[in-house]
């Protein structure tokens, strides 16, 4: 699926700073992305416009499929945030299972998926684990999984590996982008080396989009 931003805008209504100044990119299907820039440039703006969580101002965003078609976001992609949200009292695996329903998925099929995503982020064997009783870094592993879990061909991460070392990281990004051609990826992110990992590098720069390079 791929994706698309043309002339984006956007000013807080309680601010006068805008914060998105015509920002445009285009993000082939199969590739992941890193959004970098500066704290305050508009990163999770601008994802959260992608991902709907914030109404458009002006400009457009859209997800187009391989026959040219233009598909809602809020139906093809999975959202990672940077604030984890899990069923305290569900075990990890109903909270990945999430996830795998969101698009359809039997109970068979989603607990399948739970079991496979988990061991994909490195969390095999807490699948019976109460959400509550996990640390920062495996609660976020949780919610990385129940992304994944997902079969959505585009998958918006707020800053994924934020609360992971890099070990850790290294194995998260493996399960995310590591199936290379598959889903569209894009990760808001400060750590150069994740940035790294990913195939496009955009830079938010005075509110616009400056392509860094593509690995």
């Amino acid at each position: 699926m791929r994706l698309t931003a043309r002339d984006v805008s956007y000013t807080y209504p309680r601010g006068d700073h805008q914060v998105l100044a015509g920002a445009s990119f285009d993000i082939p299907a199969g590739t992941s992305a890193a959004i970098v820039g500066p704290s305050g440039s508009g990163k999770t703006t601008l994802l959260s416009l992608m991902g709907h969580l914030l109404p458009m101002q002006k400009g457009s965003i859209a997800a187009v499929d391989d026959a040219g078609v233009e598909r809602p976001l809020s139906d093809t992609a999975s959202w990672v945030l940077q604030t984890v949200s899990l069923l305290p009292d569900r075990t990890a695996a109903d909270n990945v299972a999430v996830g795998a329903y969101s698009d359809g998925a039997d109970r068979a099929e989603a607990r399948v998926r739970a079991v496979e995503t988990l061991r994909a982020v490195g969390l095999a064997g807490h699948e019976s684990d109460a959400a509550r009783i996990l640390s920062g870094g495996e609660a976020q592993r949780v919610a990385i999984a129940r992304a994944l879990a997902s079969h959505r061909p585009i998958i918006l991460a707020d800053e994924p590996t934020g609360q992971l070392d890099a070990r850790t990281s290294s194995t998260v990004l493996d399960a995310m982008i590591g199936a290379h051609g598959q889903r569209t990826v894009v990760i808001v992110t400060h750590d150069p080396e994740v940035a790294e990992r990913c195939d496009l590098v955009l830079e938010l720069r005075d509110g616009v989009i400056h392509e860094r390079g593509r690995l």
